[in-house]
């Protein structure tokens, strides 16, 4: 998986994140001070892009933690089953790519879509 890394006190709402070896999107972050001489600590709330299961990290705000690089395409739906066959409008080639359960109903055959590739799987996140 491709990473960068950032400190734990620069992410925000919305940003990325990789935990337990899975890329997250952030919902919530909480930092909080403690102690005289104590370290910043920040609880983060993030749901998984790839899976959407909720995990919760607590960390000291000082440390840095690793954070996805996304690759955001676009491309052109060929054709549907359980995965997709899409054409990439930059390259021009063929690639069969999961869906995001909240876009395949409004998915069809002919329309431009966006693809993320994450972690070496390129998943559909939204039609356009």
């Amino acid at each position: 998986m491709e990473v960068r890394f950032m400190t734990v006190t620069s992410l925000r709402k919305g940003s990325y994140v990789v935990i337990d070896e899975k890329p997250c999107v952030v919902k919530s972050i909480d930092i909080s001070k403690t102690g005289k001489h104590g370290h910043a600590k920040a609880r983060i709330e993030a749901i998984g892009l790839l899976d959407g299961q909720k995990r919760i990290i607590i960390k000291p705000g000082h440390e840095n933690i690793p954070v996805p690089i996304i690759e955001k395409k676009r491309a052109q739906v060929l054709s549907i089953n359980e995965k997709a066959s899409i054409m990439d409008l930059e390259t021009y080639e063929t690639i069969v790519v999961d869906i995001d359960e909240g876009v395949r109903s409004s998915l069809e055959e002919g329309k431009q879509v966006e693809y993320w590739k994450i972690s070496g799987k390129n998943i559909i996140k939204r039609t356009l």
